[in-house]
């Protein structure tokens, strides 16, 4: 599959220049940092949550977890992982499983852990299983600027 349209469509509309990172196929965004050869420190993981009042997509590092908890304090919301069959639906675009960690572009709200926000480079899923795009920190910062940012992760 090409990298999401909808990613490439939201990046332009930003400004945001990005370059392409090829690597081996891969099945998770930490696997795809050690493909890739990155710091899975500055590789973008992200997790779908969902309850009745829609989407919220939490940003972590590659190799962190995200705490539930801890976004469901910051939205005072229950909210827990969205299924398979709902993210196919939402992210058409896309590999299974490969979701550019880019919410607003898919309509949804977003937040960032905080370790995010130090990074000077920053590699996002492109919705593929072979592709990341490398954007500098200042122009990640950018994209998240409306995102809530919070310390939402675990090692």
């Amino acid at each position: 599959m090409e990298i999401a349209t909808t990613l490439v469509l939201h990046l332009a509309k930003l400004g945001i220049a990005y370059d392409v990172v090829k690597h081996a196929y891969s099945n998770s965004s930490l696997h795809s940092a050690h493909a890739a050869n990155i710091p899975a420190s500055n590789v973008v993981k992200s997790v779908v949550l969902e309850d009745a009042q829609g989407y919220v997509m939490a940003l972590v590092p590659a190799d962190r977890h995200v705490k539930i908890n801890e976004v469901n304090m910051v939205y005072n919301r229950r909210m827990g992982l969205a299924t398979e069959p709902e993210l196919e639906q939402i992210f058409t675009d896309c590999d299974r499983g490969a979701i550019p960690p880019v919410g607003n572009a898919y309509g949804m709200s977003t937040i960032v852990d905080k370790n995010l926000d130090e990074c000077n480079d920053v590699y996002i899923e492109a919705g593929t299983h072979t592709d990341l795009l490398h954007i500098s920190g200042g122009a990640f910062r950018k994209l998240m600027e409306h995102s809530q940012h919070a310390s939402i992760c675990v090692h």
